[in-house]
């Protein structure tokens, strides 16, 4: 059975006029259960994790200055958030979301966070949307509690991951891939394991091709036990952040590659969302709801 995360919390209200579009996370899993794609057994609901996988990732001292709302007006204004106590609790529980669908996806084989994907947080700091890593907490749990060795994490969100390759950069055991828009956030980029940079405008053709012609070899190469694939829909040519000129079928087709590869090798998979920005809701509701119904059509 596909195993969902997700919280109520997920869509904890921000300022009006805030650009970021927490009302997806209220839509899509409603979106999900009105055509059938899942029912409520589908989804967990996370709660807080543990500090030790948190502490695996991240300095003490940032972490501890973050719960406790202590993080200065600078590095508030940088990580894109307005610091709430709700924020905070929000963040730790996507983290235990991608924690337990870690588990999950050694059952069934493949299992995703409605949230996560936060990639821009580094191990000492909050950016950009991001303040707690995710899928790098679910990379360590998995190898500190023996359950995986060898990780590949797959970004193929539209900015680079340049938190995920900083808390990584020296870790053989993790391997980092991200493609993303040359042009893009972030304008100073971290050294990923593998960083393939996209010009503005590039569509569906050389996207795909590209990561057809990467990933298989990627994987053989580096023989992973488990896999995160970051698939955030902000590649359509649609999205207010994104500058790639992708369609919904290009990314249908792309999350299809991703989740027909994994399966096919038999190698565990977990998805988290990522971004997505484009000015209608709706496109961004049936581009993710696409990866759900691609996980459930391959797997189950």
């Amino acid at each position: 059975m596909l195993k969902i995360a997700f919280h109520p919390i997920y869509k904890h209200p921000l300022p009006e006029g805030h650009r970021f579009p927490m009302e997806k996370y209220d839509l899509l899993p409603k979106q999900l259960l009105h055509e059938g794609t899942c029912d409520e057994a589908n989804f967990f609901e996370p709660g807080f994790p543990d500090s030790e996988p948190l502490l695996a990732v991240h300095e003490n001292e940032y972490f501890q200055r973050l719960k406790n709302l202590e993080l200065t007006k600078k590095e508030i204004r940088v990580s894109g958030f307005p610091l709430s106590q709700e924020l905070v609790d929000r963040e730790q529980i996507i983290a235990d979301g991608t924690i337990k669908a870690c588990d999950f996806a050694l059952e069934h084989g493949v299992s995703m966070n409605i949230a996560g994907g936060t990639h821009h947080a580094y191990s000492d700091r909050a950016e950009a949307f991001c303040l707690l890593n995710d899928q790098a907490i679910g990379a360590r749990y998995l190898q500190n509690s023996g359950k995986a060795k060898k990780i590949l994490i797959v970004d193929l969100d539209v900015h680079q991951g340049n938190g995920t390759a900083e808390i990584f950069k020296n870790d053989d055991s993790v391997f980092t891939f991200s493609m993303h828009g040359k042009g893009n956030y972030p304008f100073r980029k971290e050294k990923s394991d593998l960083d393939i940079e996209l010009a503005d405008g590039t569509g569906d053709a050389e996207y795909l091709k590209k990561l057809k012609s990467t990933l298989p070899n990627l994987i053989d190469r580096t023989q992973p036990d488990f896999i995160f694939y970051l698939c955030g829909v902000d590649i359509l040519e649609t999205d207010k952040l994104g500058r790639l000129s992708c369609t919904i079928s290009g990314c249908k087709e792309r999350d299809r590659y991703v989740l027909q590869t994994c399966h096919d090798l038999g190698i565990p998979l977990e998805c988290s969302m990522g971004g997505g920005y484009s000015k209608e809701i709706k496109l961004i509701i049936e581009a993710h709801a696409n990866t759900y119904r691609l996980a459930q059509k391959i797997y189950f």
